[in-house]
């Protein structure tokens, strides 16, 4: 999510004979009862799953809408919008069909690059790790930079008083209310907490959609782009503030393993809300915001509103939302940590790929065959690498005043990877028809719909070769999703250096 910006089967051998497709599906479903039964059932509702990734989508972002639909014009910002949700979604929709490689409630980008790219498993979770602890460092810094004007909103005689208006002292205070969030183990957790942070979300929000309603800006308001943009320039630089408003997938594989029901309609019914929502948020925020004030907007559309008890509430608001948005970006950034110290290299002779056996070592259980914990993680290393991230985000959030410039790179490369590129590949490799994994290893119940399409393909029909063509197309696409990815890193990654060179 942007932040700083705004201050399986197809498998080809079957224990079931031909004969009849209800033998079949009766196998399938006993074995996907027993595989459940085999890894950690999730016990997450669908509804928390949503809350949790909506969370993580809708930031402080939201509030650099506006700015970004008077760059580019009311249409193609509106366009963007949805394209970037489309693509974001998608990736989100890999992650469900990855996930289905693997043994229940062990899904990570770790486990996938072991069975896929196991020698550069180490690079992709260094880049999630770098890039969730920048944001959560940046939502410190927010917490640092707005907290001042919220008191001296509230009380004019707050700027007497000099711990009440000095940075330092807040991001202190609000770090004792993250610290034990923080320390929760699972995502589930904090279904309450994020709760509250789309309460401020809504209010947000409906702050935004009044005063378009009341009209109240409109003495202010300069002229309107309705189809033409700023410039082509104006416009790349507006690109990458949409595309990372949708980064969530760094939690998806959490929320997966979490969710009590993991079937294929239920996994993908919580990406299609999550995007759904958060799009229609950035769309109602985004043109609202826009015709309020034209092109007269600022990155912070809160920020320009007139002084008064409502505007300072907003400015609350967003203190609340990114305090509750911290520890959804530690929950990654500690599995990622753990996955980078925990990495060994792979010799060609041991690589996963020589081998079509489950590898044993991705699917951490108890020498009594019990399940232990999600993330495999004691809990004394838990606490080690828990304690050093938030130890160190405090460090930097009190010695360093804006992040925006390394934000920047960060995302260009980190968001990028997540979202598109590495669902891409992991998708591409691991449901090659040559790929053991998807041979012998892939869950039965992955895409059930294209398995009961083969068993009348079996008894009468074309299902089968239906279902052949419809995973053609999905492998194709996501490996369009990789290059899509990596066109959109080096895009992001000339204009901030172009930015950066010369001033906007």
């Amino acid at each position: 999510m942007s932040a700083y910006f705004a201050i399986n089967g197809d498998g080809d051998s079957h224990d079931v004979r031909p004969g009849s497709s209800n033998s079949h599906r009766g196998m399938r479903q006993r074995s996907s009862r027993g595989r459940k039964e085999g890894g950690i059932a999730g016990q997450a509702g669908w509804l928390s799953s949503v809350i949790n990734l909506v969370n993580t989508i809708v930031g402080a972002g939201v509030l650099a809408m506006p700015l970004a639909l008077s760059r580019m014009g009311m249409v193609l910002g509106v366009i963007v919008i949805l394209w970037a949700g489309l693509t974001a979604g998608f990736g989100l929709y890999l992650q469900t069909r990855c996930a289905r490689y693997l043994e229940r409630g062990s899904a990570s980008f770790f486990a996938l690059s072991q069975i896929t790219y196991p020698n550069a498993a180490v690079i992709f979770d260094a880049a999630i790790a770098i890039k969730c602890f920048g944001v959560g460092v940046s939502y410190l810094i927010i917490i640092g930079d707005l907290m001042p004007g919220v008191v001296q909103g509230f009380s004019e005689n707050a700027a007497g008083v000099s711990f009440l208006v000095d940075r330092h002292f807040w991001v202190t205070g609000f770090m004792l209310i993250v610290i034990p969030l923080s320390f929760l183990r699972r995502l589930d957790s904090l279904k309450y907490t994020s709760v509250i942070a789309l309460i401020s979300i809504g209010y947000l929000v409906i702050l935004v959609v009044a005063h378009f309603i009341r009209g109240d800006t409109m003495a202010d308001r300069s002229a309107i782009r309705v189809v033409r943009w700023e410039s082509a320039v104006a416009t790349l630089s507006s690109f990458p503030v949409i595309v990372f408003a949708y980064t969530c997938h760094q939690n998806m594989f959490s929320i997966l393993n979490e969710i009590g029901n993991n079937s294929h309609f239920r996994t993908t019914g919580v990406v299609g809300a999550s995007v759904g929502v958060s799009g229609f948020i950035y769309i109602l925020v985004a043109i609202t915001g826009y015709l309020s004030f034209g092109n007269a907007v600022a990155g912070n559309i809160v920020s320009i509103y007139a002084p008064a008890v409502s505007s300072t509430i907003g400015k609350a608001a967003i203190v609340i939302l990114v305090m509750f948005s911290y520890p959804l970006q530690v929950h990654p950034c500690r599995a990622s940590v753990d996955a980078v110290l925990k990495w060994r290299p792979i010799k060609r002779s041991e690589s996963p790929q020589s081998s079509p056996s489950r590898p044993a070592s991705l699917f951490p259980s108890s020498k009594s065959g019990t399940p232990t914990r999600g993330d495999g993680m004691g809990e004394t290393r838990f606490a080690a690498i828990t304690t050093a991230i938030i130890v160190l985000s405090y460090i930097v959030a009190m010695t360093v005043s804006s992040l925006e410039k390394v934000l920047a790179y960060v995302g260009s490369t980190g968001s990028t990877s997540i979202s598109f590129i590495l669902p891409g590949l992991f998708y591409y490799k691991i449901s090659s028809p040559d790929s053991p994994y998807h041979q012998r290893l892939m869950k039965e119940n992955d895409d059930e719909e294209e398995e009961g399409d083969e068993d009348e393909g079996l008894l009468g029909g074309g299902g089968l070769k239906g279902g052949l063509w419809r995973k053609r197309l999905l492998r194709r696409l996501s490996l369009a999703l990789a290059i899509y990815g990596v066109v959109v890193m080096i895009t992001c990654l000339i204009t901030n250096t172009l930015f950066a060179v010369a001033p906007h």
